[in-house]
């Protein structure tokens, strides 16, 4: 069962995967195979898969 804690933090997670990853640059980004268009994609896996 889901709880209201379990998804604030998974929201949590998502916010902070976002913020990392728009603060690189975009060679940084390439040089981990991403774009900017993957960052909300990357950040949402994330903040499931934990």
């Amino acid at each position: 069962m889901k709880t209201i804690s379990g998804y604030f933090g998974r929201l949590r997670r998502y916010y902070v995967a976002v913020r990392e990853l728009s603060s690189l640059t975009d060679r940084e980004l390439a040089d981990l195979g991403l774009q900017r268009r993957d960052i909300s994609r990357v950040a949402y896996e994330t903040a499931i898969t934990r």
